[in-house]
């Protein structure tokens, strides 16, 4: 059967489009603001939202991200408060969440019982970006047990045939990072595609989705003429904090992900 992720890659590419792929944290800047600002990324063109898990030791996070962690498990947010986030969400919307956090969390929760809850609450995807794919066949088998898709990240220095077994084990989609380093907005910054996602391609049909270092339409813009998806995390989760006690945020938030779609549909 086809997820709701691949479903929405196919329409998306039929579309002649990119997928935009946002990352929030759950529960930044404040637990009840979660649900509406996911709202605010689909009316501003997300197709698929990738729904952050706060954990108190960073895996691949920058700053920006770290810090919003640190703020939500502050103000009290479980993994079982964002399981309620996305079971609110998904009444009134069809966009795919995927779920991404630290193992640490998941398996403190309990692997069958979390995507049990994950797929009743209207989850698409896990993406645990401190999960080897060498070690992840526990995972998989609960994953893919309830209906949902594991992706797995592939980073500029992984070799070939290491590739080759991460898209060989991944659903959905396949994260490529397109940097050296941890996560964070970049003013400036040359992305070199072409060789590594022609590689990637070579072994995967999978949809390819880049992230890490893209904050601007022009970045979404370069990315999306070579990937099927551009995720932008940091600069949003940025944003979010700088107007977080605004009456403006949710349209801001709306606004700044238009602008980062538009590039992506021509």
């Amino acid at each position: 059967m086809t997820s709701r992720i691949r479903e929405i890659f196919d329409q998306v590419r039929a579309r002649g489009e990119r997928a935009l792929i946002p990352y929030l944290t759950a529960g930044y800047p404040q637990p009840a603001s979660t649900v509406e600002l996911l709202r605010a990324l689909e009316r501003g063109g997300a197709d698929i939202i990738e729904l952050g898990v706060p954990f108190s030791d960073p895996i691949a996070d920058g700053p920006t991200i770290q810090a919003s962690c640190a703020q939500s498990l502050r103000q009290g947010t479980t993994l079982a408060a964002v399981l309620n986030m996305v079971r609110e969400f998904r009444r009134e919307s069809r966009t795919p969440i995927v779920l991404f956090g630290a193992y640490n969390p998941f398996l403190h929760y309990g692997l069958d019982r979390l995507t049990r809850d994950a797929a009743a609450a209207g989850a698409d995807g896990l993406l645990i970006p401190d999960l080897p794919v060498e070690e992840g066949d526990e995972a998989a088998g609960f994953v893919h047990g309830a209906g949902l898709d594991l992706i797995f990240l592939v980073a500029p220095t992984t070799p070939l045939e290491r590739k080759r077994l991460i898209c060989s084990r991944s659903t959905g989609f396949v994260y490529y990072i397109s940097l050296k380093g941890v996560t964070g907005a970049r003013e400036s910054l040359a992305f070199e595609l072409e060789q590594p996602l022609a590689e990637l391609r070579s072994v995967t049909d999978l949809p390819i989705a880049v992230g890490f270092g893209i904050a601007t339409p022009a970045q979404a813009a370069e990315v999306g003429r070579l990937a099927d998806g551009v995720i932008v995390g940091s600069a949003l989760v940025k944003l979010v904090g700088q107007h977080a006690d605004s009456p403006d945020l949710i349209p801001t938030v709306e606004q700044y992900i238009r602008t980062m779609k538009e590039p992506l549909r021509r």
